[in-house]
């Protein structure tokens, strides 16, 4: 069916908080197969945590079944509030150190093509635990030559210095999350800030024009589709390169409801409104995630990136 767009803004104390039946178009397979459950058992040998289970990830069973996976270090507990996340929040444990030493030898061991990195936020520190993810990058480089780096990082509260850090490591994107439209931005993400979203980004592209930039957005939390788009736009002014979109979907009763669901139809929209004003690469789709199929991204543009700066 045509797309239309909606232009009815819901304000976050006036969405429908009744659960809402899934459509016919999300169905989420339970995990498994061999490939699955080794790398389950590997993470729990070397005592870490992954994002596609802290975060319930829909797509956990194709990436692990396929021997992928997305790491989260700097512990398992947030200093944020985020109300659409199922990390654990509360007071983070000590710094562990030697995290992205088991980090590096799990992508070794899983022998990856491209290693996902991500965390927890750990306001508690001024640097935000960027010097973790320069050491686990600096780490993979040095015992599993080849493999490819995408990290997702926290906004470091905006902080270039924190980005700096991470940035000289040169991993081969740079990957932070706007997650939903600046109206929506305190009632989902109460302590995080969009000028801090939008300075980490653009203060990455001014670091090192070199590294690919990404970020993603989810739907369903009462934005309209204008929002949305305006995001985009906002997005391309800073020179992200990559877009992920996708569907919310409630971990729980106890957090942010589903004011409702996109269709097929309405992601295909976006997806090609987003090439059209530029980006380079979008995945959009109700099961996308921000880390599905990054390899098949910076497989795809680093040769073009490769070609831009002549290396």
């Amino acid at each position: 069916m045509p797309f239309e767009p909606t232009r009815d803004r819901v304000k976050p104390e006036d969405i429908d908080t009744t659960p809402k039946r899934r459509p016919d178009w999300i169905r989420v397979k339970a995990p498994q197969g061999e490939s699955y459950e080794e790398i389950k058992t590997l993470m729990r040998s070397k005592e870490l945590h992954t994002v596609c289970e802290e975060a319930m990830c829909p797509n956990m069973g194709e990436c692990w079944g396929s021997g992928t996976a997305t790491f989260l270090m700097l512990g398992d507990v947030c200093t944020r509030t985020c109300g659409f996340c199922d990390v654990k929040h509360g007071v983070p444990t000590e710094m562990d150190w030697k995290e992205p030493f088991r980090v590096a030898q799990a992508v070794k061991n899983m022998n990856l093509r491209h290693a996902v990195i991500t965390s927890v936020n750990r306001d508690e520190r001024k640097d935000g635990g960027a010097p973790i993810f320069a050491m686990v990058i600096k780490r993979i480089r040095q015992i599993h030559p080849g493999c490819s780096i995408e990290v997702l990082i926290p906004d470091f509260k905006g902080s270039i210095e924190a980005l700096q850090i991470v940035m000289e490591a040169r991993p081969e994107i740079l990957n932070h999350n706007v997650e939903t439209v600046p109206r929506l931005f305190k009632y989902v993400q109460p302590q995080d800030s969009y000028e801090w979203t939008k300075a980490t980004l653009s203060n990455a592209k001014k670091i090192d024009p070199e590294v690919l930039t990404k970020s993603g957005i989810m739907l369903g939390l009462g934005e309209d589709m204008d929002e949305v788009e305006d995001v985009m736009r906002d997005l391309r002014e800073l020179d992200v390169d990559i877009l992920t979109i996708g569907q919310y979907l409630q971990p729980s009763r106890k957090h942010l409801p589903i004011a409702r669901y996109y269709s097929p139809e309405e992601f295909d929209h976006l997806k090609e409104f987003g090439l059209g004003i530029g980006f380079k690469w979008v995945e959009s789709g109700p099961l996308v995630r921000s880390s599905y199929k990054a390899v098949d991204q910076v497989q795809a543009l680093s040769i073009v990136h490769r070609k831009l700066y002549g290396n």
